[in-house]
C-alpha cells in the first residue's frame, strides 16, 4: 500500500471518453520530446491526469511502463503542478519515455507551459 497522499485515487483521474475528447480539443497543447500534452483549465481544485498510450509506441510491456512512469511521476510531483487543471499525456509514436527523471521534468514543464497559456495554440478546423 502506498503511503498517504501518494496514491492515484478516481477523483486524481481523467476517466471517461467525453473528458479526454474535450481535454484533447482545447487550445493548450505542448509538445514535449516523448509526450503530446494536452491540457485544459477545469475549475476545479485539484489536477487531474489521463494517459494515452497506442500500439505504436510500442509492445504491451513498454506501454505498460511508459504509463507506471507517468502515473509515477504525477503521484510524486502532485505539488510541483499548477492545480485546475485537465491533463492528457499522449506518449509519442516510436519513443517510449524510460526514465523516471525525464518524465517528470517533462510533466512539470509542460503543466507549467498549459497553465501560463503559453501552449501552442491549435487552430479549429471547420
Amino acid at each position: 500500500m502506498s503511503p498517504v497522499g501518494e496514491g492515484f485515487p478516481k477523483r486524481l483521474r481523467v476517466r471517461r471518453r467525453r473528458e479526454y475528447l474535450a481535454v484533447q480539443r482545447s487550445t493548450h497543447r505542448v509538445v514535449t520530446p516523448h509526450f503530446i500534452v494536452y491540457g485544459r483549465k477545469s475549475g476545479r481544485a485539484m489536477t487531474r491526469l489521463g494517459i494515452t498510450v497506442s500500439r505504436k509506441v510500442g509492445k504491451a510491456t513498454v506501454r505498460n511502463r511508459v504509463k507506471r512512469l507517468c502515473r509515477e511521476a504525477f503521484r510524486r510531483n502532485r505539488d510541483a503542478l499548477p492545480s485546475g487543471l485537465d491533463l492528457v499525456l499522449v506518449a509519442r509514436s516510436g519513443r517510449p519515455a524510460t526514465v523516471q527523471q525525464v518524465v517528470v521534468d517533462e510533466l512539470v514543464d509542460a503543466a507549467g507551459r498549459v497553465m501560463q497559456s503559453g501552449g501552442r495554440r491549435r487552430r479549429r478546423r471547420r
